[in-house]
This record gives C-alpha cells, structure tokens and sequence, in this order.
C-alpha cells in the first residue's frame, strides 16, 4: 500500500509536474491540487516548522513499531488486513516528511460546492484500515479484548 500511495505522488510531484495549489478537474467531483501539508489531518500543526516536523517524524515512528507490535497477536483476517492499511499508509506520509519535509496530498473531492480537504491515498489506507478494525472488534469483541 505504501508503494502506490508513493508512486501516486511521485507521478503528482514530477511525473505530470503540478503546480501548488492549482486545481485540476478530473472528474466533475474531483480535482487533483496539489499541497504540500507539513501538519496532520486538516494542515494541524503545520505551523511548528521544523520542530514540528521532527516530532510528527518521532511520533509516527513510535505509531508505526506499536502496531507492528500489536500487530503479531492478531488473530483475524479483517484485523491484520485493518493494521497492515494503517502500516501502510503511516509508512507512505512518512516517506514523504522525511524526503520532502512535508505529505503530498492532491486528491480534492467535492459537491454542490462543499469542498472536501484535500488528502492522499495513504489518508484513505489508513481511514480504511480504522474501518477494518472497527468491523473486527464488532465482529469478534473477544479479540478486542486480548
């Protein structure tokens, strides 16, 4: 999964060379725009500069070992697929702060005017990943509590 989330924003950065921040209509719902987000989720944090950086780098790296870790004592399909898209994904924005110092987001979803914030597949591995688990731990709440 890392592997297509970073070929998808290889082919975004210097493949098709966008331009940051200008829109480009895919599809009547989605833009492709490319921003360089040095936070989280909705650009938090973007603001810390390098310090910032270096603590989402130490935070994401101390995510990533706890679920390799937790990962081991899973015992169903729906949570190991759950925790590998997390992996997956978390591995993919890394990559990026460490080479660029900043994720790639560039998918732009919208509606009837409601624009959605922009993200990356890595974004949508790791939301599915959370929905894996969730249905696992409804599935099976003994596993939950292991």
């Amino acid at each position: 999964m890392a592997g297509l989330d970073l070929t998808s924003k290889w082919l975004i950065v210097s493949f098709f060379g966008f331009e940051t921040g200008r829109a480009v209509a895919v599809l009547p719902f989605l833009d492709f725009t490319l921003i360089w987000n040095s936070g989280i989720s909705y650009g938090l944090f973007s603001e810390q500069g390098e310090t910032g950086r270096y603590v989402l780098i130490g935070a994401t790296v101390l995510i990533i070992g706890f679920i390799g870790w937790t990962v081991r004592s899973v015992e169903t399909r729906l949570g190991v697929a759950g925790y590998g898209l997390i992996l997956g994904g978390a591995l993919g924005n890394l990559v990026d702060r460490l080479v660029h110092g900043a994720v790639v987001d560039f998918i732009s979803l919208h509606a009837a005017g409601f624009y959605w914030y922009v993200f990356n597949l890595a974004d949508v591995w790791i939301c599915l990943g959370v929905a894996l688990l969730l249905l696992d731990f409804w599935k099976n709440p003994a596993q939950a509590t292991k």
